[in-house]
């Protein structure tokens, strides 16, 4: 992922326009010489792509809101609150914009009817009926992250644009439509330890709101300590929850050959 990244960032900045011509990120379209030209980029950026596998993998898949949205409908619904959403993992903070984002079941819809990112027809019915949507008021938003991205400059939108797969056309759509909501909403990702942030931010029950601790594809990559420092201090937490002052976690993980949505 690190290598390819560092090649597709290449492309995406007009650096290797022999290889663009392949991507369709860029315009171009797979062609016959696909791997010489591949090759010959490696080659002339070796030195670059090498410093580059130095950096860290990072997706901010916005994708990942439409499973979600059921989980916050669903506290929203039983609590009867507004939101307080603390996103672990955050990345460039995307996701943390989910309210603002248009949901569409077919049966039930929430979000911002005018956003440009949508959700239409995104969920199967499996036998246990389509996901429920509601109204949802989100009053706090705020995430952290091991290696924040800034989605308000062109190197953070570029790393996450380069570490999609080239051909990815529409999910490229959906990542610039994202950049546009995050221009208008604003969201804090600080640079922390998941499991001491949490612990931070959950020290105290904050009346008058639901807080929802989510994350989505993080698990595997925290350190053991941090993300027991996690489940720690969200028992305590726990603990000090009222009717008034709840505490939910929710998480959308790989479980096997796919991942699931825990609440």
């Amino acid at each position: 992922l690190r290598f390819l990244g560092a090649v597709h960032r290449l492309v995406l900045e007009g650096r290797a326009p022999g290889l663009a011509a392949h991507y369709p990120s860029a315009g171009g379209a797979p062609g016959p010489g696909l791997v010489g030209d591949f090759l010959a980029a490696v080659a002339e950026h070796r030195s670059e792509i090498e410093d580059r596998l130095g950096d860290g993998v990072q997706t901010n898949e916005v994708g990942r809101s439409a499973v979600l949205a059921p989980g916050y409908a669903c506290v929203a619904g039983q609590t009867g609150l507004p939101l307080r959403v603390l996103e672990i993992g955050a990345s460039g903070g995307l996701n943390l914009r989910w309210d603002r984002y248009w949901y569409d079941t077919g049966a039930t819809t929430m979000g911002d009817p005018g956003s440009p990112v949508r959700f239409v027809g995104a969920w199967q019915d499996a036998g246990a009926g389509l996901p429920r949507l509601g109204s949802v008021d989100v009053v706090e938003r705020a995430g952290c992250d091991r290696n924040p991205i800034d989605v308000g400059t062109e190197e953070g939108r570029t790393t996450l644009r380069a570490y999609l797969w080239p051909d990815q056309v529409e999910r490229r759509t959906r990542l610039e439509a994202a950049f546009a909501v995050a221009e208008a909403v604003p969201a804090t990702v600080d640079r922390a330890d998941l499991g001491e942030w949490a612990a931070a931010r959950l020290s105290q029950p904050v009346p008058g709101v639901a807080t929802v601790v989510v994350h989505s594809i993080v698990w595997q990559y925290v350190p053991r300590a941090s993300r027991d420092r996690l489940r720690t201090a969200l028992q305590e937490a726990g603990s000090r929850a009222t009717a008034d002052a709840p505490l939910a976690w929710l998480r959308m993980e790989p479980a096997g050959p796919v991942a699931d949505l825990r609440l």
